[in-house]
């Protein structure tokens, strides 16, 4: 019987993939026997990555880029497609949080700092791997991480919000535009996960106090969490799942 999560011979493109959720699902992808590439800003941590996945034996590839530079994303694309051959699936996971003291005090170049990479880097990187996969016509997945401020309102983050809820949009209107060449698009929203991202908050005792108790799974996520749903995605076995929003989040939002 076919093993439908044996990734032998796929190509998969994380971004933000050297750390945090996209390391952890480029780990999981790797392990399933998927060839990866990651891509990063931080060329020390593409490294430390880059080593990490190459235990499993299969080819890694990781590029400096800055997913919010259109030209920047085109020569990663590029390369990637050159070292590994194509690209079957692309997480697109990078991200940044937003950093305004409040709604009143946000910024112009603030709200345009978090929209660059969360929303027009999502757009670049999404668009270049679709008409890969329209050219190939082998078809693909399409996978972008979103967030819980896509339902919850999340004080001083209305420019990360925005980001998100531009994202998950985006995702279905890929999923209903490009199913016609068998591409499949999905968002995930990652609940409270324990990220670089997210150190500041689990620092702070009044916020574990009051957010903890409101996970039923009574426990933070962790980058892990997210590797079986990233191989699901990108194998054989979700070929009939497309335009979805699928949450882990330990069960905080229903709580």
């Amino acid at each position: 019987m076919e093993n439908l999560f044996d990734l032998t011979g796929h190509v998969a493109l994380v971004t933000g993939g050297n750390s945090g959720i996209g390391l952890g699902m480029a780990d999981a992808l790797a392990a399933h026997g998927a060839d990866v590439a990651i891509w990063g800003t931080n060329e020390a941590k593409n490294a430390t990555a880059a080593k990490q996945l190459e235990a499993h034996g299969h080819r890694v590839i990781a590029l400096k880029c800055d997913v919010g530079d259109e030209g920047e994303v085109e020569q990663a694309f590029t390369a990637t497609v050159g070292a590994l051959g194509g690209v079957n699936s692309c997480f697109a996971n990078a991200g940044v949080g937003g950093a305004a003291a409040s709604f009143l005090e946000m910024t112009d170049d603030e709200w345009h700092r978090v929209l660059r990479v969360n929303l027009d880097g999502c757009f670049y990187t999404c668009r270049i791997a679709t008409q890969h996969m329209v050219d190939s016509g082998l078809g693909g997945s399409i996978v972008i991480t979103a967030s819980g401020s896509v339902a919850q309102g999340q004080a001083r983050g209305q420019n990360y919000g925005a980001s998100k809820g531009g994202v998950v949009s985006m995702m279905r209107a890929i999923a209903v535009e490009h199913a016609r060449h068998g591409i499949r698009a999905n968002a995930i929203v990652p609940g409270w996960i324990e990220t670089a991202m997210t150190e500041p908050a689990f620092g702070w005792d009044r916020f574990v106090e009051k957010v903890l108790p409101r996970v039923p799974l009574r426990r933070w996520g962790k980058p892990e969490d997210f590797g079986g749903l990233a191989v699901y995605l990108a194998s054989p076995a979700s070929s009939y799942h497309t335009g979805d929003v699928i949450t882990i989040d330990g069960g905080y939002a229903i709580f």
